[in-house]
């Protein structure tokens, strides 16, 4: 047992120690000195890399420097209805100024010149007193700057300067444009010589183009860099400072979709500055397209007559707007005067901007069809028409008698040149636009209970926005016994703040019968926008719907693809009844025909095809010359269109609005009609 043990422990059979392999020492002794050399390779390397060669690579990464460049993203096209391009995008060379290479004390003056334009803009308009000069360059050194600079841009050196402080006012982070759209000549110069510029970069961007001038100006809008209050809004986050946003229209409305993604690219320079490698970190992703609802063709027909009307001496300004009754489609708008968007494109001087849109231009950026308002005149009539038949204070065949005057509360309504229709009804009253009619029912209708002129026309959508896709929009003014309170302390509160004798908010007097005639016959102190009157004849045309109006059709992809349709609701119904409807329809056709106010501008007009349905509207205005009005439609079904035109200070409503709806027709419907301008001098 014992042995077997031994011998299990190594024990040899003569009793010795067992002997070890003499190989073994050795392959250990190998492996110490393999060992070794490679720990003394990897010393002797971290010698020569730290002490040898240390300061070399520390000159090296002194000088190298890795700097981030936005690349922006080209804005995706708005098109028409039928693809016809209205916006689109050109590349242009912008010349940039980083801020931090500008002096400290240059960056606190713009900051200081900010605040007090801030706190100016504060105070009342009037009494803001004159605006706030811009700071001189700060340093020396910063003037020979811009002096050079600005004898290779072409520019002078105040208004580089004058931009320096404006930008960094606004955005002090963000590089500061000083001129856009440089030529290659100007571009590479400062390319070249980028020592003796220091702080300015030249770059690419994307500038809106648009192929069809100033056709649908106000419709589309404007686009600007994106403003430091922007970027605080939900609208606007993860948008870098500088980044072209949409500031108008249907640019600032559909600004998330038209926008893109700007993309990333890292740039390695050395000390002086000079690139050694470059890489896009993030692409730039395009914008998506948007298709609109408009027809180009409908759209140029009627700026050009409504440009051609206030050129002929007919009216100072106006506006239309062309719309689908069925679903609220708007296929045209337009507002004259009216403007080159291409102008704001790029920057502009402040004094050339205060020469096209300032207090002295004639507003033509304000897109009147859904921003302007006015007394609405007689296209009033049917709304009083619809108040008076649901309280039945009259029938579709009730007779009144139209003596060309009538006296109510002790003072004359008269028709125009108290011209008497005898006894009519309603649909011979509005093929007329009798006043005499439409002044008894506003008396009527004022001695009943709950205003009920007021909430009529509210409920077919006056008073209160439309809530089109555009900006801008406003409510405009149905008066009733609340507002003319409302006005009134307002007036008061006015004159005791500032001791003036009148405001002229309101004139204090508590609310009448005759405000209610008033408003009858569309005077008096009601606001409306053509807009807001498209959508309460919608409501007349298709039998009670009130369509919500737009102009956004889809988001398409750049190859014209559809990836969203714009989804709009359709809109709440009121419920019209049948009987009055229809003899309102018939007053209405009847108005474009025989006697009617507008006979003679559709005297040759297609009526037994395409009948038109229209009403002419002359509004007085204080202090200004009459407002014309039309509104004309066509139940075609499957073309259906409804067309209401204004002119400012145009008089008579067959005189200056009434043609300009006709040839628009015209073009719409592709005939030839003379639309020469009526001589019906009803209001």
């Amino acid at each position: 047992m014992f042995e077997s043990l031994d011998t299990r422990r190594g024990i040899g059979s003569g009793g010795g120690p067992a002997q070890a392999s003499p190989g073994l020492p050795i392959r250990v002794a190998v492996l110490g000195i393999i060992a070794l050399a490679l720990f003394a390779v990897l010393f002797l390397r971290l010698w020569f890399l730290q002490i040898l060669t240390g300061d070399d690579y520390r000159q090296q990464a002194l000088g190298n420097r890795v700097r981030t460049m936005v690349l922006p993203a080209a804005r995706g096209n708005v098109v028409d209805r039928n693809g016809t391009t209205l916006v689109e995008n050109r590349v242009a060379t912008v010349v940039q100024l980083d801020p931090r290479r500008l002096p400290q004390q240059q960056r606190a003056a713009a900051a200081e010149w900010g605040r007090q334009m801030g706190l100016r803009a504060l105070r009342p308009e009037g009494s803001r007193g004159p605006l706030v000069p811009i700071p001189a360059p700060a340093t020396d050194e910063l003037r020979l700057r811009f002096d050079a600079l600005a004898r290779v841009l072409g520019i002078p050196a105040a208004t580089l300067n004058e931009r320096v402080v404006q930008q960094l006012a606004a955005l002090p982070y963000a590089n500061v444009r000083l001129k856009v759209d440089v030529p290659a000549s100007k571009r590479d110069y400062l390319l070249e010589n980028r020592r003796s510029f220091p702080g300015i970069s030249v770059e690419q961007v994307y500038l809106r183009r648009y192929p069809e001038g100033s056709t649908a100006a106000q419709l589309v809008g404007t686009t600007g860099e994106v403003s430091a209050k922007e970027l605080g809004t939900d609208a606007f986050r993860g948008v870098r400072p500088g980044t072209i946003v949409g500031q108008e229209g249907i640019e600032r409305t559909y600004d998330q979709y038209l926008r893109g993604t700007a993309g990333v690219q890292s740039i390695t320079v050395d000390a002086a500055g000079r690139p050694k490698s470059q890489r896009v970190a993030r692409a730039p992703q395009s914008g998506l397209s948007l298709r609109t609802t408009l027809d180009l063709p409908l759209q140029q027909s009627g700026e050009k007559w409504l440009a051609r009307t206030i050129a002929g001496g007919t009216g100072t300004a106006g506006a239309f707007v062309a719309i689908d009754p069925r679903n609220g489609q708007i296929l045209a708008m337009g507002s004259a005067p009216t403007f080159d968007p291409s102008v704001l494109a790029a920057p502009i001087s402040q004094e050339r901007y205060d020469a096209l849109f300032g207090e002295k231009a004639s507003a033509p950026r304000l897109n009147r069809a859904i921003a302007g308002f006015y007394p609405s005149g007689s296209i009033f009539k049917p709304i009083t028409a619809f108040a008076a038949l649901d309280k039945q204070l009259i029938t579709p065949s009730t007779k009144v008698n139209d003596e060309g005057f009538i006296t109510i509360a002790d003072r004359d309504f008269t028709n125009p040149k108290k011209e008497a229709y005898g006894p009519i009804a309603l649909p011979r009253a509005l093929q007329v636009s009798s006043d005499v009619f439409f002044y008894r029912l506003g008396a009527r209708l004022n001695a009943l209970p709950g205003q009920v002129l007021q909430g009529w026309a509210r409920r077919l959508g006056l008073g209160r926005p439309t809530g089109v896709d555009l900006t801008g929009e406003g409510a405009g003014t149905v008066p009733d016994r609340a507002w003319r309170m409302r006005v009134g302390k307002a007036e008061a509160a006015c004159r005791k703040r500032t001791g003036k004798p009148s405001c002229g908010i309101s004139d204090m007097r508590p609310w009448s019968v005759g405000d209610n005639v008033n408003l009858a016959v569309g005077q008096g102190d009601v606001q409306v926008s053509p807009l807001q009157m498209a959508v309460a004849y919608s409501a007349l045309a298709n039998g009670g719907r009130i369509v919500r109006p737009h102009v956004g059709l889809a988001v398409e992809n750049s190859a014209g693809g559809e990836l969203q349709r714009i989804q709009v609701s359709a809109g709440r119904k009121v419920a019209l009844d049948a009987g009055s409807r229809q003899a309102i329809l018939e007053g209405l056709k009847l108005s474009t025909r025989d006697d009617g106010t507008s006979a003679d501008v559709f005297r040759d007009w297609d009526q037994r095809r395409l009948p038109v349905y229209g009403k002419t509207g002359t509004a007085e205005r204080q202090s200004k010359a009459d407002q014309s009005w039309f509104v004309g439609f066509v139940q075609d079904p499957d073309r259906p269109i409804l067309i209401v035109a204004t002119i400012e200070e145009g008089g008579f409503g067959a005189e200056a609005a009434a043609p300009i709806v006709c040839r628009m027709l015209n073009q719409w419907y592709e005939q030839s009609a003379s639309c020469t301008p009526g001589k019906s001098q009803t209001r």
